[in-house]
């Protein structure tokens, strides 16, 4: 497959980033090809299967009253109950609404890899499923957190485009070796964001939707700030990965998030910004509009480690 440096127009091959372009080298298997896609989805057995069963339930224990509607209804319309969701009638009904398909991957793949099937409408999905003792948590996303998180969202139009032309503007970050802005954009939104729905806040963010306590906590707990979404702020704030979130990200709707990214001009933001972020997790700015302040008592108290409540 013939290869280019420059960031592509079509992106129907897959570009290469050239030397000039910083990012994380991943190790790939050798069973699978330069777009890192597994030749099969694997075949789980009962008692993998029996492990999305009981996350499933456990999540829509909590899920009603708390997750975006536009995510209950994919999440119904696609029927991903009954055992890990085979991908090609998954694919099959996601390219009838949205021109999506589900793909497998053997691990978290290289940067450049993902921006690309995600150009091209591919949303790539973690072949794996956590085990019993890692149920609570698992730091890299398996298929759980990717099918159940990101992909009944898949089916809203609106939301459908925005994850398409993140994939395109990954190159863009690439050049201008932004990648952590970027991906600090895909964590307050497509992971962790909220979304006002009338005068309630509800959950779009796959991290929290695939988890039970950060599905809680993100809507009712005192903690954790909630802000309105400002791309320019929040691609210069950090993160945190192994913990629950001290501020979360609002958007007014999905058409909101599309214009405030979209129509962006990328490339002069990423001339005016640092290398690194200006913003601790935990700040509270002059320019942000303030849906609610957190005590960040959980934080302060010392967080998942320190056995402290989520409150």
């Amino acid at each position: 497959m013939p290869h280019t440096h420059c960031p592509p127009t079509d992106f129907i091959r897959l570009p290469l980033p050239g030397p000039e372009c910083y990012a994380a080298p991943l190790q790939r298997p050798a069973h699978v090809g330069e777009d890192w896609l597994e030749p099969a989805q694997r075949a789980y057995t009962s008692d993998e299967h029996a492990v999305w069963d009981d996350l499933f339930i456990r999540q829509m224990k909590v899920l009603p009253g708390r997750a975006a509607m536009a995510f209950l209804e994919g999440l119904e319309r696609l029927d991903l109950s009954g055992g890990v969701p085979e991908f090609g009638p998954l694919s099959e009904k996601l390219q009838a609404m949205t021109g999506w398909s589900v793909v497998p991957v053997p691990m978290l793949i290289p940067d450049h890899v993902f921006f690309w099937h995600l150009a091209n409408r591919r949303f790539p999905a973690g072949n794996f499923i956590r085990s019993r003792q890692c149920f609570d948590y698992i730091e890299e996303p398996d298929v759980f957190h990717d099918v159940f998180g990101h992909v009944p969202l898949l089916t809203d139009p609106t939301y459908a485009d925005y994850m398409q032309e993140y994939g395109r503007a990954g190159w863009k970050a690439m050049q201008h070796n932004r990648l952590k802005a970027l991906g600090a954009l895909y964590w307050y939104t497509l992971e962790f964001g909220l979304i006002m729905e009338g005068d309630d806040l509800r959950a779009y963010g796959a991290g929290i939707l695939s988890g039970p306590s950060e599905a809680v906590f993100a809507i009712e707990a005192q903690s954790p700030n909630r802000i309105m979404l400002n791309v320019d702020r929040v691609m210069r704030t950090d993160y945190v990965i192994d913990d629950l979130q001290p501020t979360y990200f609002v958007i007014e709707s999905f058409r909101d998030l599309y214009h405030q990214t979209v129509e962006r001009d990328f490339d002069r933001l990423y001339r005016s910004l640092g290398a690194g972020f200006t913003y601790a997790n935990t700040a509270v700015i002059d320019v942000d509009n303030v849906v609610s302040r957190g005590s960040l008592e959980y934080h302060l108290r010392g967080g998942r480690g320190s056995g402290a409540a989520p409150v």
